[in-house]
């Protein structure tokens, strides 16, 4: 048996991190919006093996893919107690190292197949917390919808937003290991964005209030790493755009805007010069 599914890239349309707790997890509070560039995974039971097997066709970073596939997959195993094994195939679009969240979309959806083809039964709550240890991202590409994200990523309150937004993403060559971005940032004072406006604007379709209110903990230290970054966000303000932040813990920054035509003449300039998207938000 097998299927394909599709595994959604995600932006953090803010990120502040409140704090970090004595047992070295940090304690966020972030605004992510699951986007409709993704990459795609086939999966399929394996006959008479004793082991999982994962190929990536981004080889630079199949060790990641195979890390996060094969532990979200055994960790269900120990809990429901099957011994079925699976071929992975991951076809990547979604570039590393970019805040992305490209790994950890890899790692939910493949929990999620393999509880439909083994018709488990689990709940997304069941899921979630099956997942919350293996990384903070994760456990929102269970349900996969726009959402508030608190905790160590495992509250999850669904959002609304009125406006049909584009997202336009700009990412640099170099990226950003979000082990050395925490490890900066955690030597410097958080920044903390208003969460709660930018609710608000989301919600109001308050273009105005949404520029002024977004924000991303990690920023400067990622600018730090790749000083692009900065350079990035300030050509695409330059150019009209309001609503501009860094996703995650970089290096991808992205602009949200309904003028698509503007958007498309951006790509066109920068497209020689780093990787850059445009999609829309998944809702």
């Amino acid at each position: 048996m097998a299927i394909s599914v599709k595994s959604y890239a995600k932006i953090n349309i803010s990120l502040d991190v409140v704090r970090k707790r004595e047992d070295g997890y940090h304690e966020l509070d972030s605004i992510m919006l699951p986007i409709e560039l993704h990459d795609s995974i086939i999966i399929e039971t394996l006959q008479r093996s004793g082991d999982n097997f994962v190929t990536v066709d981004d080889f630079s970073n199949g060790l990641i893919h195979y890390n996060l596939a094969t532990t979200a997959i055994n960790s269900m195993a120990a809990k429901y107690g099957f011994s079925t094994k699976f071929r992975i195939y991951i076809h990547k679009v979604i570039p590393m190292q970019a805040g992305l969240g490209g790994g950890s979309s890899n790692a939910a959806f493949t929990m999620k197949a393999v509880n439909e083809m083994l018709k488990l039964g689990a709940t997304d709550e069941e899921l979630i917390e099956l997942a919350t240890p293996l990384g903070a991202d994760i456990p929102f590409f269970i349900p996969c919808i726009p959402s508030r994200c608190r905790g160590i990523g495992e509250k999850l309150e669904p959002i609304e937003i009125k406006n049909n937004y584009y997202v336009l993403l700009v990412k640099p060559s170099a990226g950003c290991s979000t082990k050395e971005v925490f490890k900066i940032a955690d030597s410097t004072e958080y920044k903390h964005p208003n969460i709660e406006n930018v609710l608000k604007a989301l919600k109001e379709g308050d273009d105005d209030l949404l520029a002024e209110s977004i924000g991303n903990s990690l920023e400067e230290a990622a600018t730090s790493l790749v000083p692009e970054i900065k350079q990035i966000k300030q050509a695409l303000l330059d150019r009209g755009l309001k609503i501009v932040l860094m996703s995650g813990s970089g290096s991808t920054v992205f602009a949200l805007s309904t003028d698509l035509k503007l958007l498309k003449s951006l790509r066109k300039e920068l497209d020689d010069h780093y990787f850059v998207e445009i999609c829309k938000i998944k809702k």
